[in-house]
């Protein structure tokens, strides 16, 4: 019985572990920032709310530049309700792998490293709400599918609990 209970506690921990960048080195093609975020791209997505459920879906108009290790992208969302709102995000990249970036409504500094064909991003992010403004932690994987395309996961948080979830589609333009 012992055993039993003991295996049953392992499968169920190793059920529980995260994803790990590292899960991603060596996969290709290779997501550097500075180059799939450049030029004009366009994003479809979706919001769900924290059972799964759909509760919003949007699409957005990009326009990314770089001048050596600092980047700008421009985003206009147009969402399915009417609302409209824009960010502009100031980027720049550390070192090798390493990204950091601000936006008008990110809380500090967000921070990314990418691994292989994988980029772990995570900031906090101000939202409203039926008028009312909250800070929730975004935890943000992009996966670059080829040169073109890349599918993006966010996990919003707020106390630890989670909140929603963001699924994009972004895809550059000829």
């Amino acid at each position: 019985m012992r055993i039993l209970v003991v295996l049953c506690l392992s499968m169920l921990l190793a059920s529980c572990s995260s994803v790990e960048l590292d899960d991603y080195q060596g996969t290709r093609p290779d997501l550097k920032l500075e180059q799939f975020f450049d030029g004009k791209l366009v994003a479809y997505g979706i919001v769900l709310d924290r059972s799964g459920k759909m509760i919003r879906r949007f699409e957005v108009d990009l326009f990314a530049s770089w001048q050596g290790n600092k980047g700008e992208i421009k985003e206009w969302f147009r969402f399915n309700d009417g609302e409209k709102s824009t960010r502009i995000w100031q980027l720049e990249k550390l070192g090798d792998n390493q990204y950091q970036g601000t936006a008008n409504d990110v809380v500090g500094i967000a921070s990314g490293q990418t691994s292989g064909s994988a980029l772990y991003w995570q900031y906090q992010l101000d939202i409203v709400v039926e008028g009312e403004t909250y800070t929730v932690t975004l935890d943000d994987w992009m996966y670059l599918l080829d040169e073109k395309r890349l599918f993006n996961k966010t996990d919003m948080s707020k106390f630890g609990f989670k909140v929603g979830e963001v699924i994009l589609y972004i895809e550059k333009q000829s």
